[in-house]
């Protein structure tokens, strides 16, 4: 073989494995965002739950508790946060669908790309860094609500800096699959039967598949 065929058959392998470890940090990711959405959505239940009870009981005992009025804020809070990278993993997040879907499908992959790297990424990191001295100074005071017997302030204030920072590595996800999309390397997990499970199947028979290969040619 000749050594320019060598070079570049050398260089399309590491492309290949450097791919294929971003792939196995993107699945890993996925897999927490989609553990953490996945148990909490079922506060929605509890929130539902409490807020039916403590209208109840203001209605028919004349009474309520500042803590349980509280308490379903911060779940609310909780949902809305820490779900909403599972909502960008699942594709739901809201997008101009009427201009997106006349456009190639090139151009909506490079729209993602760009949004994600100069909005979605920067926004989240801004977050991220205002939000940790905002939380730290809640906690070291202990501050605690301004109604009586309210809740603790700094759980809800930890929330906006946990979910930004889950948000964040989201976007690092998607933006890996949108790069190997547009590289051929997996198909569109939003396009594609079966959905993101099905495409990690296919990708991970694709790099089993290569090694083989690479095995094969190593003389």
């Amino acid at each position: 073989m000749p050594a320019q065929a060598r070079a570049g058959s050398a260089g399309a392998l590491q492309e290949r494995t450097a791919m294929a470890a971003l792939l196995k940090l993107s699945r890993i990711i996925d897999a927490l965002n989609f553990r953490v959405g996945k148990i909490l959505s079922w506060l929605i239940l509890v929130v539902v739950l409490i807020s039916a009870t403590n209208a109840t009981v203001r209605k028919v005992f004349d009474t309520s508790s500042n803590a349980w009025l509280e308490l379903q804020w911060v779940i609310f809070g909780v949902i809305f946060l820490l779900c909403s990278p599972w909502t960008l993993m699942s594709n739901e997040h809201i997008r101009i669908d009427i201009v997106n879907n006349l456009l190639p499908k090139r151009w909506r992959d490079s729209i993602d790309v760009f949004g994600h790297i100069f909005f979605l990424l920067p926004l989240s990191l801004v977050m991220i860094i205002t939000s940790t001295p905002f939380f730290l100074r809640s906690f070291r005071i202990n501050e605690q609500s301004m109604n009586a017997g309210g809740l603790p302030q700094w759980p809800a204030k930890s929330l906006i800096l946990i979910g930004f920072a889950l948000l964040f590595l989201q976007g690092i996800s998607e933006l890996i699959k949108r790069i190997a999309v547009m590289r051929h390397v997996i198909p569109d997990p939003y396009t594609t039967g079966g959905g993101m499970h099905a495409v990690m199947e296919a990708e991970a028979e694709r790099v089993l598949a290569a090694a083989k290969e690479s095995e094969t040619s190593t003389p």
